[in-house]
């Protein structure tokens, strides 16, 4: 019998392909409303992935870059949906998890919020970085933990 986070690594993997072709893009994307939120289904055992450290290193870049790329006139490139996206694929029936990566990336959100209030090099420079370590880290949790 496989896992539900076995079943649903597929869904992880196309996120971080995702990511890194937003990285690579940086271009903003249309805004979209969100869909409506699924019914969460039943809490099971929460047993920690052998990825989480990496993915909630993601979760913080994720944050980080749609506070700086909103923050410079941008649209946030969907940056925010992708989290949302990665929340259902990999924690839907794990709220724990679900809620420590919501904090991962409300730290990243808020760490430069509290830096940076005007759109400046430096900030410009951050946001570079911060797609380039999160395209690089998506890639590397492919890669490692891909099928």
């Amino acid at each position: 019998m496989t896992s539900y986070r076995e079943r649903h690594m597929p869904t992880v993997l196309r996120l971080c392909a995702s990511f890194m072709i937003l990285a690579a893009t940086a271009l903003p994307l249309a805004a979209q409303e969100p869909p409506p939120s699924p019914t969460p289904a039943p809490a099971v055992e929460e047993k920690p992935a052998p990825y989480d450290e990496q993915l909630a290193r993601l979760a913080e870049i994720l944050g980080s870059i749609h506070y700086l790329r909103t923050l410079c006139g941008g649209e946030d490139g969907n940056w925010r949906q992708s989290m949302q996206e990665l929340l259902n694929a990999d924690t839907a029936t794990e709220p724990k998890r679900r809620e420590r990566l919501t904090a991962a990336f409300n730290r990243g959100y808020r760490s430069f919020a509290s830096i940076h209030t005007t759109c400046t090099d430096a900030a410009r420079t951050a946001e570079e970085r911060h797609r380039n370590e999160g395209a690089t880290l998506a890639a590397e949790i492919a890669a490692r933990f891909g099928n």
